[in-house]
């Protein structure tokens, strides 16, 4: 049984998305209405109220614009359309109307950076020269011995340069060869993208997720990049084991200084309709926050970014303190939207947990931590569930950076398998037909209607410690402060008005106690849902895979 939701504190509010929890839909693995094996908008449409359930605030839908789908829809061919594949915009129209009669804001992605090469604007702008969109796209002469302008690399593998046989020249693409880079420095091309994005502000969308945000300018000059021994910190596709990319300090192919006048061009267009938001994906390695801090600072660019700092293998202490630590010290007042998974990268229990009995327990675990961190979070379809990695075979990958760098990566698809609903039903009840990506039976007894029967399933603890959150202004705007434990253990105090909320998690796999902090005196041990932290006789005691939250002066 569906339960009602818990009432968001910020939803009347200009400033919704401080401590919003934004639930990430991935449409084409969400739910199929029509047999084809594909999710559609219908599907979210039938699923609205589950998510509604969650006691989230917003949705973030990924790209349902047409596309060829090169890129599993972040390679556009029309910004103002639905793809034939999930739908129509009467189709959409209609979600919106049902999110916003459940009290859900709609978050959609803009993948503004670059377009299909079916995209209308490349295909008249490849034809010569001197046409009227000649300029849209980054185009350069071929060096005297006919190799690429300069030594820019794609993420997705191999030169950042394509060569077109009718120009005569070279384009850049920063991803997939189909997916030449727009050129930001042409006003024209500025234009028509915020003039795509104020059709999508007037049938009422609540903000946008902004895809690779610091990648939208280049250097005019094409300097080369210099090499960069990578930093250990750095997570995401360009890891440099697996891809040479990682191997360039990225000075000049992207987070050029003319993205920050850009940027206020976007805000001061948000700006004109209110309670809009915008969250903008940033990928810089070891630069990630001080590009955070800059296009958030002020107040008259981004609301919000996110970086990878944790989405990668590493859940300690130390790790997160360390992320969050260098975020508030770096970032004086913009703000930041938390996640431990998404559509990119390998789900946060199967990085996290050590043994596969532990998947539960890990995944509770992780869901309060994140919950407790000072900014807005997002959630990736499928996490509440405690869904794992799915282990596919190479004859099922469709993501082209997988089977690009298959057998050392095995890619993003292993994240982005279908949802599972009905644990009885053919396929889960994702699809009555062949699923785009297969749905692994180990992640059929995980399905909703098996977790909405057990008041102790992840799901139950997902909806629980949400609403937990919701009671405490602390948690949603509240500031944050660490401190100092042993290696084992993170705690910090959340503090908002006169509420002082102390939280210690053990993120070992055994016990631990350990000495109230000093000038914290514990009042009250509230019921944060699935800890079972103890004070005793001034000692903390804590479980394996265990937690406190403490009402402390």
């Amino acid at each position: 049984m569906i339960k009602s939701p818990a009432k968001a504190a910020h939803s009347k509010t200009a400033d919704w998305w401080r401590g919003a929890v934004i639930y990430q839909v991935y449409p084409r693995s969400f739910q199929d209405t029509d047999g084809d094996g594909i999710g559609d908008i219908k599907g979210i449409i039938q699923r609205l109220p589950y998510i509604a359930s969650l006691g989230v605030d917003a949705i973030w839908l990924s790209p349902f614009f047409t596309s060829p789908q090169a890129d599993m829809g972040y390679d556009v061919s029309d910004y103002c359309d639905v793809d034939p594949m999930f739908g129509t915009l009467a189709d959409f129209d209609r979600m919106m109307t049902e999110a916003k009669r459940l009290g859900l804001k709609v978050i959609i992605d803009q993948v503004i950076s670059h377009t299909s090469d079916q995209h209308p604007w490349f295909k008249e702008s490849r034809t010569s020269r001197d046409n009227a969109k000649a300029d849209w796209f980054v185009w350069a002469a071929a060096k005297p011995d006919g190799t690429a302008p300069n030594n820019w690399l794609s993420v997705f593998g191999g030169p950042a340069w394509e060569w077109d046989g009718v120009r005569k020249q070279y384009y850049m693409h920063n991803f997939l060869a189909s997916q030449p880079d727009l050129n930001f420095h042409n006003r024209e091309v500025q234009d028509a993208v915020l003039d795509a994005v104020k059709f999508w502000l007037e049938r009422g969308v609540d903000g946008f997720r902004l895809d690779t945000v610091n990648y939208y300018v280049h250097d005019k000059e094409l300097r080369d990049n210099p090499p960069h021994v990578p930093d250990s910190e750095e997570a995401g596709l360009d890891a440099p084991d697996v891809n040479p990319y990682g191997m360039q300090s990225h000075l000049y192919d992207k987070t050029q200084p003319e993205n920050i006048e850009f940027l206020k061009r976007f805000r001061a267009l948000l700006d004109q309709y209110p309670d809009r938001t915008t969250v903008g994906e940033v990928g810089d390695g070891a630069r990630s926050l001080k590009t955070v801090a800059a296009y958030t600072s002020g107040g008259d660019k981004l609301h919000m970014c996110y970086t990878f700092d944790l989405l990668g293998p590493d859940f300690t202490p130390s790790h997160i303190r360390h992320c969050v630590d260098r975020f508030q010290k770096q970032v004086k007042d913009g703000w930041v939207c938390w996640a431990f998974s998404n559509h990119d990268v390998t789900r946060h229990v199967s990085r996290f947990m050590h043994r596969p009995e532990e998947r539960a327990a890990v995944a509770k675990l992780a869901i309060s931590v994140l919950s407790s961190l000072r900014g807005s979070i997002c959630l990736y379809q499928g996490e509440e569930l405690g869904m794992p990695e799915a282990e596919l075979s190479f004859e099922d990958l469709r993501d082209p950076y997988g089977i690009r760098f298959w057998p050392a990566f095995k890619g993003r698809d292993g994240c982005r398998t279908p949802m599972v609903w009905e644990k009885g039903k053919k396929q889960a009840g994702f699809s009555t037909g062949k699923p785009w990506l297969p749905v692994p039976v180990e992640h059929q007894s995980l399905a909703v209607d098996t977790q909405e029967k057990d008041e102790g399933s992840v799901l139950a603890h997902y909806r629980a410690t949400l609403a937990f959150r919701k009671q405490h202004e602390a948690l949603l705007d509240g500031d944050m402060h660490f401190v100092a434990t042993n290696e084992d253990v993170l705690a910090f105090v959340r503090t908002h008005g006169h509420e002082r909320l102390l939280f210690v998690f053990n993120l070992r796999r055994g016990p631990q106690e350990l000495t109230v902090p000093n000038g914290h005196a514990v009042h009250e041990i509230l019921p944060m849902p699935g800890l079972s932290g103890t004070v005793v006789d001034g000692e903390i005691r804590l479980g394996p895979l265990d937690g406190i939250c403490a009402r402390v002066s």
